[in-house]
């Protein structure tokens, strides 16, 4: 059975033109690729199997990276890669709307790369205002640590800017480096590497200067995020971490780049020569897409992985927050900022949220 998890919508105005649907179901729908990773912290076979069937795209994995990685664990990311579960399905007709979806930790992944790793940019680690009570695995403070693009923090990630979260899961926060320079990525031409969880594509790094002229060149395609001009004045001391530590100190600037706040445009690409709603990996802030605009809903098969991760993969129904936030008198969005990244440390999301142990964990039980 599956079970629906609401996620948070944040409505943007787009222009009536922008509304269009995609169909995707002649593109990369028989992609299988099953290679031995050699490298000390992998020493197993990665495979993974795409198929588009009954209006789905359906991933099968294990989740293991088909490519060199780093040292995992190392003295900064604990964690062993190990074999993962992952049975994802997209949509193979997505549709564009003027709904933002907010992604990542406990609301999903963004997406994935078609070796079947995951996508989740973000990471559960933050810091309170003071900038004296940081954690890297509790996201309660007010300001919230990125992985990549700083030297004030250091989560362990490799040359594929990737690491291992609790459970043994690799995934990747930002460029797939291993992923594009083993299928020969160079910058001649488009790569599409990943789905997003929306049933867009996602491709890397290059595209065309004008997004609808496939004669046109192919440069760096670059994000419309910027930092701020000025640290915040509840911020911790920009002499102690700098502009760009956290995600707060981004801004996204219309305009400024070639996307939009999702790291995505409407336009032509290799496999889509009529044009379609795509997202990119960027070199630049926010690396890959923090969001959607796609419509989509989320079940809890959708980002299985193994023991540890997800709560399908145990056999248990993930919860449904809506309803949870709505007993506790919250807010859904003031529920997840409490919970952060899986696994949630309860006690101390339910002092955040000014409700007790006891009343957060019934909150939070499925529906029998």
């Amino acid at each position: 059975m599956n079970f629906k998890v609401p996620l948070i919508l944040i409505g943007m105005s787009l222009s009536p033109s922008t509304f269009a649907q995609s169909t995707t179901d002649s593109v990369k729908c028989d992609y299988q690729h099953t290679s031995f990773n050699s490298s000390e912290s992998v020493n197993a076979t990665s495979t993974s199997e795409w198929s588009c069937a009954n209006e789905e795209r359906s991933l099968s994995a294990n989740g293991l990276p088909d490519h060199e990685v780093g040292r995992f664990p190392n003295r900064q990311n604990p964690h062993a890669i190990t074999e993962q579960s992952v049975s994802v399905t997209f949509s193979l007709h997505p549709t564009l709307t003027d709904n933002v979806t907010e992604l990542g930790g406990p609301r999903g992944a963004q997406g994935y790369v078609l070796n079947g790793v995951k996508i989740d940019a973000g990471t559960a680690g933050s810091c309170d205002d003071s900038g004296q009570d940081c954690s890297l695995i509790n996201r309660n403070g007010n300001w919230h640590i990125e992985a990549l693009g700083h030297n004030s923090f250091d989560f362990g990630t490799d040359d594929n800017n990737a690491h291992v979260q609790p459970g043994g899961e690799y995934h990747y926060h930002g460029m797939p480096e291993g992923f594009i320079e083993a299928r020969g990525g160079n910058s001649d031409s488009m790569m599409l590497i990943a789905w997003a969880a929306d049933g867009f594509p996602i491709y890397a790094r290059y595209g065309y200067s004008d997004a609808n002229d496939s004669n046109s060149a192919i440069r760096p395609i670059t994000g419309s995020y910027q930092l701020l001009g000025a640290a915040l004045s509840s911020r911790p001391s920009a002499n102690t971490y700098a502009l760009g530590t956290f995600q707060e100190d981004w801004e996204y600037v219309e305009g400024s780049g070639d996307l939009d706040e999702c790291n995505g445009r409407f336009g032509v690409t290799p496999e889509f020569p009529e044009g379609t709603y795509h997202y990119y990996a960027t070199d630049t802030y926010p690396y890959f897409q923090r969001c959607v605009k796609g419509a989509f809903e989320v079940s809890a098969t959708r980002d299985n992985a193994g023991p540890g991760n997800n709560e399908a993969a145990n056999g248990r129904q993930r919860p449904d927050f809506e309803a949870a936030a709505n007993k506790l008198g919250v807010s859904q969005s003031e529920l997840m900022k409490a919970l952060g990244a899986p696994p949630p440390d309860i006690e101390k999301a339910a002092a955040a949220l000014g409700v007790s142990v006891d009343e957060l964990t019934q909150a939070l039980r499925p529906a029998q």
